[in-house]
């Protein structure tokens, strides 16, 4: 991974930002280049209350956001903003006031790679208008001034429709980082980790294929 001028995530909700991406952040954090992560919601309506049950509904927004710091602070991101959107209505938003919101993150920081979820293909409402507002603020600029824009896809259909990602980065010098940073969103992950601690342990070749490479589709702009 090269280094780059400053790098911008914008992912809805916490724990986002630790599956697919927490190991190429760590590694560009690594490579000095200054890392913005921001997060428009505090996931607070999400299902899982931790396994076993440690908190409520009440609490769960104060639970994630405290999981949210400490994920920033174990991938070495200085510059965590957290939007204030409410989870689960992100695709009711307006179109312009989130593009707005996208673009003054953009004038500010003017970043030179900026990773978010590909719209349409990336399986939540809340991921796809994320995405959709990012894409919308950097059509919105200049061709030549641009930054990259990585995306990542998950839906069943993304590589049919899509093609193969066209970045793959193997982050497994920094796996230890990643899976501190899945553990950091404890309310989220705790479960998951128990099914997977013996595969771990045991390098499992499809679990450590999924933890060590990340993949990206670098969004294309029809002009």
């Amino acid at each position: 991974m090269e280094k780059e001028r400053q790098l911008l995530v914008v992912f809805p909700h916490p724990d986002d930002e630790a599956f697919g991406v927490s190991g190429t952040i760590a590694t560009h954090v690594q490579n000095g280049t200054p890392v913005t992560y921001a997060c428009l919601t505090l996931g607070e309506m999400g299902r899982n209350m931790g396994n076993p049950l440690f908190t409520n509904r009440e609490n769960l927004p104060k639970i994630r956001k405290e999981e949210l710091k400490e994920a920033a602070r174990v991938l070495g991101i200085q510059d965590l903003r957290m939007l204030g959107f409410r989870d689960k209505t992100i695709e009711f938003e307006d179109d312009d006031k989130l593009t707005n919101v996208m673009s003054a993150l953009i004038e500010e920081l003017n970043p030179s790679l900026i990773i978010t979820f590909y719209p349409g293909y990336s399986v939540h409402p809340d991921h796809d208008a994320t995405g959709a507002a990012v894409v919308r603020a950097v059509e919105k600029l200049p061709a030549a001034a641009r930054p990259k824009l990585h995306c990542v896809a998950f839906s069943n259909n993304c590589v049919e429709e899509l093609g193969e990602p066209d970045i793959i980065n193997n982050i497994s010098p920094v796996t230890e980082t990643k899976l501190a940073a899945i553990q950091a969103h404890r309310s989220q992950t705790e479960q998951m980790f128990i099914g997977m601690e013996e595969k771990l342990k045991n390098q499992d070749p499809q679990v450590m294929m999924w933890i060590n490479n990340e993949r990206f589709w670098t969004y294309k702009f029809a002009h």
